[in-house]
């Protein structure tokens, strides 16, 4: 809303307010280039060859015959590649992963490892010399197999501390009245976005350049900056288009490769990823085995609590898929114990994807919850508010808000849930069986130091230049609305710029943080510009600047559990003939700060919960045993949900400004997807009256009793 006259905004300002994207025209138009399109002259392409085994060494690589094949230009390999860094920790407080530190040596740790690059003229005349590129192994015996109780699993950290214990959880677990002990399994699943991961690389005048699809230019930068032991000055990043990143796109091989073949060809290098690269070479997130124990007063109380989460990674980098995490913060007893192991097997690492831990650890603990309901007697919905903690159930510190209880009562009201008939395999519609679940979910809201740049243009603009990475999610357009509140003019007076690691440093999009990050460094930037624009400070040709950095806001913040909270609720219909699962409307309620633009916000939340119906019923990544590599490592053979499979869903949410940061946000890119598949699944128990406690619920597995060996 603003004035005729003065072009301001009111004191409501546009925060909160529906807009279209900002770049939106340009995306339909073809006008916005995405990493794999921006034209270079003199480009060269390079085109990755990866192991066929899963373990062993490379006898020999026989260059001879393909560096005589049509514009082949090079054949990068273990034997040749320059040498590089990885004696080092990155921006997100961990080591690189060795799979992108390319061909170092001649140990191949999984099938799909990257063992040369083949450069060309063209991208055709890469590929056909890639494929005939013979490669000769030494292959040894491979283990690519996780099982619950696998000898050589052992605590693992991650991002998180690997144990957390209090009480006696035997003692509570004795005591009960009610006690629930179950195993639930997720399966190997994958990113695989839009746009396939892209990077060309070049020297200018010796500072390297790398046009990139990645979610943080400066996290890219630095990873560059040290593996190649350059000034972090002499490396620029940028990446304006990004067509999905869902925690994959960081530091990966192809990057690596053209930065090595840009040096050693001296002249640009595209390396693209295939679809079928990006099932190897992209990261995934780990299956998992899980044990949930829980133990109950005759209410429905909790006394004793404990989640242990397995997964796996790979025998040269450590991932932790940190499942037991959500009993953290989620529920509290008196006996409490959560653990994250890992084991390491001759596959893939596994990476951060789309809520890491929280996705497959709220399927197994919201499944156990609804478990635990059955049993005591207790409404679902019931028995989650009852053990509503006062506190963070493992560090004791208050919660900034936790509006879990307001996300139950309206989805309870709007999904009609008072009229439930609680018992399970009642409802039926012909061949179909009817029933209905739900689940609590939560995401931290952190927030990371970042800086930005606000000029006030000579023509009454202003300029936003920040290192922000918008990866589908609507962010350029969200920054836009808090910069213009933030300055008070309309949104038609700022320009956002994003994706370029000269910006300076920033938060990656990652973790639900980039737009709370991003945001509150406009917002202390554009206050210091008003300030001085208040001053009466006459603007020059090339304008005023004015550079923040939150890292002293950040670090006045009081410690508090910061989290977004949400309630699903699922009705599923069950085909008794075929066993397939039909998701026929869904409805999500989130408590998840202030949302900057509805539009754009509610299209991550249904995205997450469209993700949360293919993660409960269709994903599932498998691996040959014999070969170590994936069965159909495509979109045909890897099986998500389709327009078909997607019905009624909505996402809407309450009242729940952050009131400790500047602009209220929390974060909404992973809440959605958080207990979807839990609430689907406990659907189907209401429908059939038989636990799924194995993901995906395949209609094989419907069809097999509960324990038979389909659904093991």
């Amino acid at each position: 809303m603003t004035t005729a006259t003065t072009g301001r905004t009111t004191a409501k300002g546009v925060v909160g307010t529906a807009h279209t994207r900002v770049e939106g025209r340009d995306k339909v138009t073809g006008a916005a280039r995405y990493a794999g399109e921006i034209p270079f002259a003199d480009l060269a392409h390079g085109w990755l060859v990866l192991s066929t085994v899963a373990r062993g060494r490379i006898r020999e690589i026989d260059t001879d015959a393909v560096l005589g094949m049509p514009g082949v230009l090079a054949v990068l390999h273990h034997g040749n590649a320059p040498r590089v860094d990885t004696d080092y920790v990155g921006m997100l407080g961990i080591p690189p992963d060795p799979t992108a530190a390319v061909f170092q040596n001649d140990r191949v740790p999984h099938a799909g490892w990257p063992v040369a690059l083949v450069v060309a003229g063209t991208p055709e005349q890469a590929r056909e010399a890639a494929e005939a590129l013979v490669v000769t192994y030494d292959a040894e015996p491979h283990d690519i197999t996780l099982t619950a109780d696998h000898p050589d699993a052992y605590p693992g950290d991650g991002h998180m501390p690997a144990e957390t214990e209090k009480g006696d959880l035997a003692a509570g677990l004795a005591a009960s009245a009610f006690v629930v002990d179950e195993e639930y399994t997720t399966p190997e699943e994958h990113h695989s976005m839009m746009e396939p991961h892209a990077a060309t690389a070049l020297w200018d005048g010796g500072r390297l350049e790398v046009v990139d699809s990645n979610q943080g230019t400066t996290w890219v930068q630095g990873e560059l900056a040290k593996m190649f032991s350059l000034d972090e000055s002499s490396v620029r990043v940028r990446s304006e288009h990004i067509g999905g990143g869902f925690g994959s796109k960081g530091l990966r091989a192809h990057q690596v490769s053209a930065v090595m073949a840009a040096t050693v060809l001296q002249r640009p290098v595209r390396v693209v990823m295939t679809r079928r690269q990006m099932f190897s070479l992209a990261g995934y997130r780990s299956p998992t085995a899980q044990r949930v124990r829980l133990g109950a007063d005759a209410d429905g109380r909790l006394r004793a609590l404990e989640h242990r989460s397995l997964n796996q990674t790979s025998t040269v980098y450590e991932f932790v898929e940190p499942g037991a995490g959500v009993a953290r913060v989620m529920y509290d007893a008196d006996a409490h114990r959560t653990a994250n192991h890992v084991v390491r097997l001759d596959v893939p690492s596994p990476t951060f994807m789309r809520a890491p831990g929280e996705a497959p650890g709220s399927f197994a603990i919201e499944s156990a919850l609804d478990e635990l309901a059955e049993r005591c007697g207790v409404d679902p919905i019931d028995l989650r508010l009852r053990n509503e903690p006062e506190a963070g159930p493992v560090s004791g510190l208050p919660f900034s808000s936790r509006n879990l209880a307001a996300c139950f009562d309206e989805g309870a009201r709007r999904f009609g849930w008072a009229e439930r008939d609680p018992r399970p395999g009642v409802r039926r519609e012909g061949r179909w069986l009817l029933g209905t679940g739900t689940a609590a979910a939560s995401f931290g809201a952190g927030a990371a130091p970042s800086t930005a740049l606000v000029t006030a243009e000579a023509d009454g603009t202003f300029t936003v230049r920040i290192s922000a990475a918008d990866i589908g999610t609507g962010a350029r357009t969200a920054l836009t609305l808090v910069a213009a509140d933030a300055l008070e003019v309309t949104p038609e007076r700022v320009r956002v710029r994003i994706g370029d690691s000269d910006f300076g440093p920033a938060m990656i999009a990652g973790g639900s943080m980039g737009t709370r990050s991003w945001a509150w460094a406009i917002t202390i930037a554009a206050g210091e510009l008003r300030e001085r624009l208040a001053l009466g400070t006459n603007i020059p040709p090339e304008g005023i600047t004015v550079r923040s950095d939150s890292t002293e806001a950040l670090g006045a913040l009081a410690q508090k559990e910061r989290h977004s909270f949400g309630a699903q609720f699922a009705e599923v219909a069950v085909d008794t003939a075929t066993g397939e699962v039909r998701v026929r409307r869904m409805l999500g309620i989130f408590a998840a700060g202030r949302i900057v633009n509805p539009l754009t916000a509610r299209n991550q939340l249904v995205g997450g919960m469209v993700w949360g119906i293919s993660m409960a019923l269709h994903e599932e990544a498998v691996r040959d045993r014999a070969s170590g590599g994936l069965y159909g490592p495509d979109l045909a053979g890897y099986h998500v949900a389709t327009h078909a499979d997607i019905t009624d869903i909505e996402a809407d949410w309450v009242d729940d400004p952050d009131p400790d940061d500047p602009v209220g946000i929390k974060g909404v890119g992973e809440i959605g997807i958080v207990g979807a598949a839990a609430a689907v699944a406990n659907a189907v128990w209401h429908a059939t009256g038989v636990r799924r406690r194995n993901l995906p619920i395949r209609p094989d597995r419907v069809l097999t009793p509960a324990g038979g060996a389909v659904d093991a």
